[in-house]
């Protein structure tokens, strides 16, 4: 963590495939995104180079919210995203731009995310918790195979 920038990594249990939907498609993102205590509402999500996202996270507890959107700079199904990030807040000026890494390996898959310009009134160990949390709930997601019924 240097320069307001945080770098993660992770092997989860699941595939490159999981993995990636769970980041484009906006009911999985809503529940594993917010870290603990926040709820999360995608109000749109295009999917696509050059397409855009809109969320607002609410903290549970005081019912406080910040909102928050982008742009998918970069997309190659199951190995690659990157995006950008804005708060609506002209507290938080800038402009983060986040990268995600997705590696088959023999037991699942490797995930490594790089968040660069977090807002220096964020501090990066905030923000690194925080990813630390949304990566727990999302291999709470991916990991589980549940067959139909």
């Amino acid at each position: 963590m240097s320069d307001n920038n945080v770098s993660l990594h992770r092997i989860l249990k699941a595939s490159p495939e999981k993995v990636y939907r769970a980041f484009t498609e906006a009911l999985a993102i809503s529940s594993w995104l917010p870290p603990y205590g926040f709820l999360c509402t995608v109000h749109e999500m295009n999917v696509e180079i050059g397409g855009s996202f809109r969320m607002s996270f609410q903290n549970f507890s005081t019912g406080n919210g910040h909102s928050f959107g982008g742009k998918y700079i970069e997309l190659k199904p199951n190995e690659f995203l990157q995006y950008t990030d804005k708060f609506d807040d002209p507290n938080l000026p800038g402009e983060m731009i986040t990268s995600v890494w997705l590696r088959k390996t023999i037991m699942g898959t490797e995930i490594k995310i790089k968040q660069e310009g977090i807002p220096v009134v964020i501090p990066a160990e905030m923000c690194y918790l925080g990813w630390q949390e949304s990566l727990e709930k999302l291999a709470k997601l991916v990991e589980p195979e549940i067959p139909d019924a």
